[in-house]
């Protein structure tokens, strides 16, 4: 199999998409299902099921999904520390990041690299979908995400930053008029969700269940936040989001509503394995303090 047709298998894999995955690697969506029937044909089985509305991992495709992910990892690590050798840089840092606000944080990044010239510092979105994994098969050495995080193989490192909540309705919501909202509100509105997330961590984010003991309903289970606030702007969704994403969504079609009875969110780094370029960015984080908005 080429490295280009694992980079489909696993980019499909994880958007559960052939449109979006085809204009994440900007290819043809008939090219994309091409590269799928192949891998299928050598394999001898099916590795997703489609459908004109869904398309899901079959058995096979989630085993060869979690078997590839590391090597596919570690063929991009192997190429690029080459690269980077000829460049005379030693070693690099990948950040994943769940929230939105990269160039908010650039006074870590930039303190980082003005630090450690010898290290390249790369920071990429984060998937959507089971957060911690890209931590797990060594995509990602940092992962940026929101508090708490339980996991008996992570570390929880310094907090980064400290964001308020909001909610995300159409303009022609019934919610749209107010002028705040609380959470027992949201018990009478599916909201969204992603996959694959920690119950705890999902719960902290939005809770499960209103003050009053209510259902907050999940009937939208997303792979990324684009998808997400799509839903929201037509109106089949109600969302919470952190208030940094009103900075990079200028949407007229979508209203921000203040949450009266949510606590701040709190973003801090997290790993895995500890190694030199993990504890310098920790220092970083440390050194600066968490930004204040």
């Amino acid at each position: 199999m080429e490295l280009r047709d694992i980079e489909t298998f696993l980019t499909l894999a994880e958007e559960l998409h052939f449109g979006r995955t085809a204009q994440r690697l900007h290819v043809t969506t008939a090219r994309v299902s091409q590269v799928i029937k192949q891998q299928e044909r050598r394999i001898g089985g099916q590795l997703f099921d489609r459908s004109t509305r869904t398309v899901r991992l079959t058995p096979l495709g989630a085993q060869l999904r979690d078997d590839l992910r590391p090597v596919y990892a570690g063929l991009l690590n192997s190429l690029e520390r080459a690269r980077q050798a000829s460049r005379g840089i030693t070693g690099t840092l990948r950040v994943g990041m769940i929230p939105f606000n990269t160039y908010d944080l650039r006074p870590f990044w930039t303190t980082f690299r003005t630090r450690h010239p010898q290290w390249s510092l790369q920071i990429r979105r984060a998937s959507f979908v089971d957060p911690f994994a890209a931590l797990r098969t060594g995509e990602h050495d940092i992962l940026v995400a929101w508090l708490p995080v339980d996991e008996p193989d992570l570390t929880v490192g310094p907090v980064l930053f400290s964001d308020r909540r909001i909610l995300a309705v159409s303009t022609d919501h019934e919610l749209a008029a107010r002028s705040s909202v609380s959470v027992e509100m949201l018990a009478d509105f599916p909201n969204g969700s992603g996959e694959r997330l920690p119950d705890y961590w999902e719960d902290a984010y939005l809770p499960f269940q209103s003050p009053r003991g209510l259902v907050i309903e999940r009937r939208a289970l997303l792979t990324n936040g684009d998808e997400l606030i799509h839903l929201v702007a037509l109106g089949e969704t109600v969302q919470v989001f952190p208030v940094h994403v009103t900075d990079h969504w200028a949407m007229p079609d979508v209203r921000w509503l203040p949450i009266t009875d949510l606590t701040r969110l709190r973003y801090a780094l997290v790993w895995r394995t500890e190694t030199e370029m993990i504890r310098a960015m920790a220092r970083v984080v440390s050194d600066l303090g968490a930004l204040q908005r």
